[in-house]
């Protein structure tokens, strides 16, 4: 008996062990729905809302066109921002500018442009110049995971803690976070966790739940139109806020 569970246990491990970085990253594309259903979708409009601790609401709503535009609006009550990201050039406004739009420097919309994607810069990343190294496994709330780590073809490093059972994205961790402002530590780690994935009606998989550990709220999507009809001159215009 206690030979056919040390059988079991090697055979577990050589299993896990003998899984390649392309393995895991095909596994998740397949759990998303596959490369030609992700490859179809080419926009997104979506509508997001978030109870922070002191029971103010926050509402986001978030355009992309892949590789190409990424615009997200933020109302937090007292005031509101706008980030516009392309794949030449990115501005900000925030009541701080008087909701003025101002230039990214190149470093940050380096970062930004990962957002980008309809999906996941997993997707296609050694034919967009990044690369991918499995680093083993870690446990994130209980759940075993593929621990991936992506450096994008700007330099820009993004750790993928990807479920060994649904294979869904439970986590990602970057240094600096979703794009640095000055004088922010560069190797700040900001960890998102993403989790009630659902299925939409044309077949595409999202996490409706998003959450910045160590924030406490979590933001919830209220809405998702895929592939809608979008203006992107508009949209990518700084003074159309």
């Amino acid at each position: 008996m206690k030979k056919l569970v040390l059988f079991s246990v090697v055979l577990v491990s050589l299993q896990s062990f003998s899984q390649t970085v392309d393995d895991v990253i095909g596994k998740y594309i397949t759990a998303m729905g596959g490369l030609e259903k992700i490859h179809s979708l080419k926009s997104l409009y979506i509508e997001q809302v978030a109870v922070m601790q002191n029971g103010n609401e926050v509402n986001s709503k978030i355009w992309k066109v892949q590789d190409k535009l990424m615009r997200r609006e933020i109302n937090f009550g007292m005031g509101s921002a706008t980030m516009i990201v392309t794949d030449k050039a990115g501005w900000a406004s925030n009541p701080r500018s008087g909701g003025n739009f101002e230039p990214m420097n190149p470093e940050v919309l380096k970062a930004q442009q990962t957002e980008l994607e309809c999906v996941s810069p997993l997707v296609d990343y050694a034919a967009k110049g990044s690369k991918a190294e499995l680093q083993g496994e870690e446990d994130v709330d209980g759940k075993k995971c593929y621990k991936v780590k992506l450096t994008t073809a700007g330099a820009r490093e993004i750790t993928y803690f990807i479920d060994e059972t649904t294979y869904y994205i439970d986590r990602t961790s970057m240094k600096g976070g979703m794009g640095r402002r000055p004088g922010a530590d560069p190797n700040a780690e900001t960890k998102i966790d993403y989790s009630d994935y659902r299925k939409t009606p044309e077949g595409f998989v999202f996490p409706y739940t998003t959450t910045i550990v160590g924030m406490g709220a979590s933001s919830n999507i209220e809405k998702i139109e895929v592939n809608p009809t979008l203006d992107l001159a508009k949209l990518s215009t700084p003074s159309n806020s």
